[in-house]
């Protein structure tokens, strides 16, 4: 079997590791891959969101499987796209993608589905967002509701920071037409726990616990990424 990976961190070289110890697997293509992943896959540079590329790349190979592992060409919809032309891929569709995509989305369909979440207000409007604001106590949270690199949240421990927030989202910051989400602080560490569903069943896969603060002691701002754990410790029995 030839497999397409697309994406080029440190999630996309360790699915390639695990990949090549497949007796099925013949090749193994990453766009755009890193060192890395070159050491294990076919690296082709081409953009991402470049669908119609990938799919003659994908022609030209003749892959039969393409797995995802950024959020943008997922919001952007490859996966409807590459269904459409009957080849395998692994990822959610742009629908599904939105959870990851819009923290606005994620937080109305936890309400309409009555799944327990931070008491939260959406807004598109500055000055609306300024004055809910100030009916709230603090620490409060604020995020751009979109794609912002794992950068668009911020814990406001004052009205100055949590202001400042919500001037950055609607300056485009972090991207254009972005809402702001004005969130209930809730204190304590946080994890994920993975699923993989195809709509009809489902498979447990396990825990981990990124770390995004810049800073000692979990201080500062938010980054992509200061490095992550799995499985989490505090997941037990009884949370799983």
């Amino acid at each position: 079997m030839k497999i397409l990976v697309i994406g080029s961190g440190a999630r996309e070289h360790a699915l390639c590791y695990l990949i090549s110890k497949s007796s099925l697997v013949s090749s193994i293509y990453a766009i755009p891959g890193n060192y890395g992943i070159s050491q294990l896959a076919e690296c082709e540079q081409i953009d991402q969101t470049d669908f119609e590329k990938i799919y003659d790349f994908c022609k030209s190979k003749m892959i039969e499987l393409v797995i995802v592992g950024p959020e943008v060409p997922l919001v952007a919809g490859i996966v409807d796209f590459f269904r459409d032309k009957e080849i395998k891929i692994f990822g959610p569709d742009k629908y599904a993608s939105q959870l990851e995509g819009s923290k606005g989305f994620m937080k109305d369909l936890c309400k309409q589905n009555r799944i327990p979440t931070a008491d939260y207000a959406r807004f598109d409007n500055k000055e609306e967002a300024i004055n809910y604001l100030n009916a709230q106590s603090l620490p409060i949270v604020i995020k751009a509701d979109g794609l912002a690199a794992g950068k668009g949240v911020t814990v406001a421990d004052t009205k100055k920071m949590a202001e400042q927030a919500i001037n950055d989202i609607f300056d485009e910051k972090f991207g254009a037409n972005m809402d702001v989400v004005i969130e209930e602080f809730m204190d304590g560490e946080e994890a994920s726990y993975f699923v993989c569903c195809d709509g009809e069943d489902f498979v447990s896969l396990e825990s981990a616990q990124d770390h995004k603060r810049i800073g000692e002691n979990d201080t500062g701002p938010n980054t992509g990424g200061m490095g992550a754990y799995s499985p989490a410790p505090i997941f037990t029995p009884r949370i799983k």
